[in-house]
């Protein structure tokens, strides 16, 4: 019979965590629906007021062109002598020619830097038309995922209440193919079949905790984090000395910086492993959080925590006037390119006549 070791207490914690409400797969699928819904309400609103100006300039732009002609026409048909007298006696310096002259000269400029300002508007359109229709097309896909993630979530609640009650029926290719589907790798989806279908192992132990703990008044969450605290409480005596894997290191530098391994995959956690640099990891995320970059951009982009370029590419970014909420919805520019790239990339931009901070990150 095995014992409630913290390998096996750590998988049964992410285990848990699946099962309920506040599973990092439905919070992770929650935290995208806000920022997508917040993207749609701010470019909804956006687009309509560049609906409203862009109306306002076509109206300006006609009405200078119509009151412009009118106004050469009228000008060109006066003749100051005819109104000599008056204006002498009135003390008025009146030149029709002149003011016509004036008038031909300023009109089309000013008519131009209207019809210049109204492309400007219908640009930013698209480009907010193009991002609102990003974060609804999101939106939609995030319900599509959440409904998968219930299904499964009922599937995985299913599978744990047959195993505590010691019948079981599943066989074990039916259970590493559901915790496949929740982003287990193959060592930890064999490790959990056999605790269900021999729930006598640890599962029958585990479980008494967590029922002690309600009775107690602690959360569940409370229960993960204790068993967490006192893991080495439940290595087994023959064990003398406890020597942390690569993979515990990992998890103790992620949580000293601040994440929850669990919302990390073990596949994200097995590429981190296998690029591991822990100066760099730490590097990263205290310069993200200098720089207010929302964290979970990590967490949704391993790749960039042992990123040796990260902060460079992001001071480039923020240096050509890329916003630090724009960086993260875009976090494809800093995997995408080195930094040598990125620098050929805005230079061929500049060089091409463009602003750079105008270009939207999505067209890098």
């Amino acid at each position: 019979m095995k014992m409630l070791t913290a390998e096996i207490t750590k998988l049964l914690d992410k285990l848990y965590n699946l099962r309920g409400d506040d599973s990092i797969i439905l919070s992770k699928i929650e935290k995208e629906k806000i920022v997508a819904t917040e993207t749609r309400e701010r470019t909804t609103e956006e687009k309509g007021k560049l609906q409203e100006k862009i109306e306002n300039l076509t109206e300006e732009e006609r009405v200078l062109g119509e009151e412009g002609e009118k106004l050469i026409q009228a000008l060109s048909h006066i003749k100051t002598d005819d109104f000599k007298f008056v204006l002498n006696k009135l003390n008025i310096d009146f030149d029709p020619e002149k003011l016509n002259e004036e008038v031909s000269r300023l009109l089309p400029r000013t008519i131009d830097k209207v019809k210049e300002e109204t492309d400007k508007a219908k640009n930013e359109l698209v480009e907010v038309e193009s991002e609102m229709n990003s974060s609804i097309a999101t939106i939609e896909e995030l319900a599509i995922r959440k409904d998968e993630a219930l299904e499964n979530q009922a599937r995985l609640n299913e599978y744990f209440e047959l195993a505590l009650k010691g019948n079981i029926n599943i066989t074990r290719d039916s259970i590493t193919s559901l915790l496949e589907k929740f982003d287990f790798n193959e060592d930890e989806r064999r490790e959990a079949a056999k605790l269900m279908m021999f729930p006598e192992d640890a599962l029958f132990d585990y479980e008494e905790k967590i029922k002690n703990a309600n009775q107690s008044g602690k959360s569940i969450s409370d229960v993960f984090q204790e068993a967490k605290e006192n893991a080495s409480d439940v290595v087994e005596v023959e064990t003398p000395q406890v020597t942390l894997s690569p993979r515990e290191i990992l998890i103790k530098v992620l949580e000293d910086l601040g994440f929850d391994y669990l919302d990390f995959t073990s596949n994200d956690l097995e590429k981190v492993l296998a690029n591991y640099n822990e100066t760099n990891i730490r590097k990263n995320v205290n310069y993200a959080k200098a720089k207010n970059l929302n964290l979970d951009l990590f967490i949704d982009n391993v790749e960039l925590l042992y990123d040796a370029e990260f902060d460079l590419k992001v001071d480039k970014l923020i240096e050509i006037g890329k916003e630090p909420f724009d960086i993260y919805l875009n976090p494809n520019i800093l995997i995408k390119y080195s930094k040598n790239d990125l620098d050929n990339t805005i230079n061929k931009l500049i060089s091409g006549g463009l602003d750079p901070k105008k270009v939207p990150l999505i067209a890098y």
